[in-house]
Protein backbone atom coordinates (compact mmCIF):
# COMPACT_ATOMS: atom_id res chain seq x y z
CA UNK A 1 0.00 0.00 0.00
CA UNK A 2 1.28 3.62 -0.51
CA UNK A 3 3.10 5.32 2.21
CA UNK A 4 0.18 7.00 4.37
CA UNK A 5 -2.22 5.10 3.49
CA UNK A 6 -3.30 3.19 7.01
CA UNK A 7 -4.07 -0.70 6.52
CA UNK A 8 -6.72 -1.89 9.07
CA UNK A 9 -8.13 -4.67 10.20
CA UNK A 10 -11.50 -5.81 11.84
CA UNK A 11 -11.92 -4.30 15.36
CA UNK A 12 -10.46 -0.36 13.41
CA UNK A 13 -13.50 -1.54 10.86
CA UNK A 14 -16.22 -2.00 13.63
CA UNK A 15 -14.89 1.43 15.04
CA UNK A 16 -15.18 3.06 11.52
CA UNK A 17 -18.58 1.35 11.04
CA UNK A 18 -19.81 2.14 14.68
CA UNK A 19 -18.56 6.18 14.19
CA UNK A 20 -20.44 6.65 10.93
CA UNK A 21 -24.06 4.87 11.78
CA UNK A 22 -23.83 7.21 15.04
CA UNK A 23 -23.96 9.58 12.61
CA UNK A 24 -19.86 10.95 12.03
CA UNK A 25 -20.39 12.15 8.05
CA UNK A 26 -16.84 12.39 7.89
CA UNK A 27 -16.58 8.69 7.05
CA UNK A 28 -17.55 6.66 4.08
CA UNK A 29 -16.90 2.76 4.15
CA UNK A 30 -16.74 1.71 0.41
CA UNK A 31 -17.50 -1.30 -1.17
CA UNK A 32 -15.13 -1.43 -4.34
CA UNK A 33 -16.73 -4.72 -5.66
CA UNK A 34 -18.68 -5.30 -8.89
CA UNK A 35 -22.08 -5.96 -8.41
CA UNK A 36 -21.80 -9.79 -8.98
CA UNK A 37 -19.54 -9.82 -6.05
CA UNK A 38 -22.10 -7.68 -4.15
CA UNK A 39 -25.01 -9.60 -4.64
CA UNK A 40 -22.92 -12.30 -2.90
CA UNK A 41 -22.96 -9.98 0.19
CA UNK A 42 -21.74 -6.55 1.99
CA UNK A 43 -20.20 -5.01 5.39
CA UNK A 44 -23.58 -3.30 6.82
CA UNK A 45 -22.58 0.48 6.41
CA UNK A 46 -21.01 0.51 3.66
CA UNK A 47 -21.51 1.65 -0.07
CA UNK A 48 -20.73 0.30 -3.22
CA UNK A 49 -18.25 1.92 -5.45
CA UNK A 50 -17.09 0.07 -8.09
CA UNK A 51 -13.26 0.79 -8.84
CA UNK A 52 -14.24 1.54 -12.46
CA UNK A 53 -16.30 4.19 -11.48
CA UNK A 54 -13.56 6.17 -10.29
CA UNK A 55 -11.43 5.52 -13.20
CA UNK A 56 -11.10 8.33 -15.45
CA UNK A 57 -10.29 6.00 -18.41
CA UNK A 58 -13.51 3.66 -17.72
CA UNK A 59 -15.53 6.55 -16.42
CA UNK A 60 -15.93 10.02 -17.89
CA UNK A 61 -14.08 13.08 -15.62
CA UNK A 62 -17.25 14.63 -15.07
CA UNK A 63 -18.73 11.30 -13.44
CA UNK A 64 -15.72 10.73 -10.99
CA UNK A 65 -15.79 14.50 -10.31
CA UNK A 66 -19.02 14.02 -9.62
CA UNK A 67 -18.47 11.34 -7.18
CA UNK A 68 -15.11 13.41 -5.32
CA UNK A 69 -17.78 16.10 -5.10
CA UNK A 70 -21.11 14.57 -4.36
CA UNK A 71 -19.80 11.61 -2.10
CA UNK A 72 -16.98 12.25 -0.83
CA UNK A 73 -17.21 16.18 -0.09
CA UNK A 74 -14.08 17.42 -2.25
CA UNK A 75 -14.16 20.75 -3.13
CA UNK A 76 -12.83 21.99 -6.79
CA UNK A 77 -11.97 25.88 -8.18
CA UNK A 78 -11.02 25.22 -11.96
CA UNK A 79 -8.43 22.33 -12.42
CA UNK A 80 -7.65 22.44 -8.58
CA UNK A 81 -9.09 20.37 -6.16
CA UNK A 82 -9.75 20.47 -2.45
CA UNK A 83 -9.73 17.91 0.16
CA UNK A 84 -9.25 19.65 3.16
CA UNK A 85 -12.88 18.69 4.18
CA UNK A 86 -13.00 15.35 2.39
CA UNK A 87 -14.06 12.70 4.03
CA UNK A 88 -12.22 10.02 5.22
CA UNK A 89 -12.49 6.92 2.97
CA UNK A 90 -12.49 2.95 4.62
CA UNK A 91 -12.10 1.12 1.58
CA UNK A 92 -12.52 -2.94 0.99
CA UNK A 93 -13.22 -5.28 -1.82
CA UNK A 94 -13.02 -9.41 -1.33
CA UNK A 95 -9.53 -9.63 0.47
CA UNK A 96 -5.58 -8.98 0.21
CA UNK A 97 -5.12 -11.05 -2.80
CA UNK A 98 -8.19 -8.83 -4.63
CA UNK A 99 -6.90 -5.33 -6.61
CA UNK A 100 -10.02 -3.44 -6.73
CA UNK A 101 -10.07 -1.54 -3.57
CA UNK A 102 -5.74 -0.73 -3.95
CA UNK A 103 -7.17 -0.08 -7.28
CA UNK A 104 -9.75 2.55 -6.23
CA UNK A 105 -6.86 3.97 -3.42
CA UNK A 106 -4.31 4.53 -6.36
CA UNK A 107 -6.78 6.48 -8.23
CA UNK A 108 -7.80 8.73 -5.39
CA UNK A 109 -4.24 9.52 -4.55
CA UNK A 110 -3.44 10.60 -8.11
CA UNK A 111 -6.22 12.91 -7.76
CA UNK A 112 -4.73 14.56 -4.95
CA UNK A 113 -6.80 12.73 -2.09
CA UNK A 114 -4.70 12.65 0.85
CA UNK A 115 -3.26 9.18 2.14
CA UNK A 116 -4.09 10.19 5.51
CA UNK A 117 -8.05 10.23 4.62
CA UNK A 118 -7.32 7.18 2.97
CA UNK A 119 -7.66 3.42 5.17
CA UNK A 120 -7.70 0.06 3.25
CA UNK A 121 -9.11 -3.02 4.71
CA UNK A 122 -7.22 -5.06 3.40
CA UNK A 123 -8.75 -8.85 4.83
CA UNK A 124 -12.08 -7.41 3.14
CA UNK A 125 -15.05 -9.39 2.89
CA UNK A 126 -12.97 -12.94 2.98
CA UNK A 127 -11.65 -11.56 6.34
CA UNK A 128 -15.14 -10.47 7.46
CA UNK A 129 -16.93 -13.45 6.60
CA UNK A 130 -14.15 -15.85 8.34
CA UNK A 131 -14.45 -14.20 11.36
CA UNK A 132 -18.10 -14.89 11.82
CA UNK A 133 -19.36 -10.46 11.21
CA UNK A 134 -22.39 -9.94 9.57
CA UNK A 135 -22.97 -9.41 5.74
CA UNK A 136 -26.38 -8.25 3.79
CA UNK A 137 -27.05 -8.59 0.49
CA UNK A 138 -28.13 -4.78 -0.69
CA UNK A 139 -31.52 -3.71 -2.64
CA UNK A 140 -30.62 -3.47 -6.52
Amino acid sequence: MPEGVETIGEIEMLDYLQRASKGDRSILIIDSRGPKWLQRGTIPGSVNIHYKQLSTKASPELAVADILVNRFDAERSEELWNFRFAKTLVLFCNGAWCGQSPTNIRTLLRLGYPPSKLKWYRGGMQSWEAAGLTTVVPDE
